[in-house]
């Protein structure tokens, strides 16, 4: 019997905060260019700092260009559109981030989920097409993953919101290991839950043990409401973008084991 791997990229395999930072940042620019009047590198650099910070929030990519933009609100009075940035701090981001994000995108005009979606690709795209190099500098995979990988006599999958496009150029570029497109479940293949339904229906996988590593405890939690998927060992990777709070959390729910890096890359080998 054999073990079947299903891992989260962002947080899991990758540190990408840097690039989606100063991506999100690129595309911001682009999206409400009147916005960074008057913003010089010293407040710009300040924004991908506290990006750093609030990353734990981002579900999905496109929820950084709304966390740039709220975060020059909070620090420039002047161009502040959103009734929520006034006194809000990065905890509040933290704790309060569901909540904030339909109101901002509301008073701000942008309902349209999918284009700021297009938009964020487009960007990391022409940065690719530009400058690979610096791209992928940008990122980094997290201490012995990419031998883990490598080595890896598990079944691997990822599961992610992150476009499989750019999972796919960064495990080739930084890891060395190409993973089959059709085990690379990006942006656009539907909720996590249903990949991993779909993943323990697969005839191949019948007889396998079933592991789950993701690094947002809500995206667990999701896991557990669906009593079809109670064969899955859930794990919350604690290198990744979660918060102590989480942490605590999760450490109190029965079904979750919180992992540490060295036991993961040891698991995979």
């Amino acid at each position: 019997m054999g073990d079947l791997y299903a891992l989260d990229f962002d947080g899991v395999i990758c540190d990408s905060c840097g690039e989606s930072s100063v991506s999100a940042v690129k595309a911001a620019k682009v999206r409400w260019p009147t916005l960074f009047n008057g913003v010089d590198l010293t407040l710009e650099n300040w924004v991908v700092d506290q990006m750093h910070i609030v990353r734990p929030v981002v579900e999905t990519g496109y929820e950084n260009l709304l966390l740039v933009r709220l975060l020059l609100e909070m620090r420039v009075p002047s161009i502040r559109k959103s009734s929520v940035a006034a006194g809000l701090t990065v905890e509040g981001i933290l704790d309060k981030w569901s909540q904030l994000k339909p109101v901002i995108m509301e008073e701000w005009g942008e309902e349209d989920k999918d284009a700021l979606i297009h938009l964020f690709g487009k960007v990391r795209d022409e940065w690719m097409d530009q400058d690979l190099t610096t791209w992928i500098g940008a990122n980094r995979l997290y201490p012995g993953v990419s031998d883990a990988l490598k080595f890896a006599s598990s079944t691997i999958y990822i599961v992610t919101t992150k476009q499989s496009r750019f999972a796919d150029a960064l495990l080739r570029e930084l890891a060395g290991v190409p993973i089959p497109p059709e085990r690379i479940f990006g942006l656009g293949s539907g909720p996590k839950v249903e990949v991993l339904k779909l993943l323990q229906k697969k005839p191949e996988h019948q007889g396998l043990k079933l592991h789950f590593v993701e690094d947002r405890l809500a995206t667990l939690k999701n896991v557990i409401k669906e009593p079809e998927l109670d064969g899955w060992n859930l794990y919350l990777g604690d290198w990744g973008y979660n918060t102590e709070k989480e942490r605590d959390e999760a450490a109190r729910i029965p079904r979750i084991q919180i992992i540490q890096l060295s036991d993961f890359s040891m698991k995979l080998k």
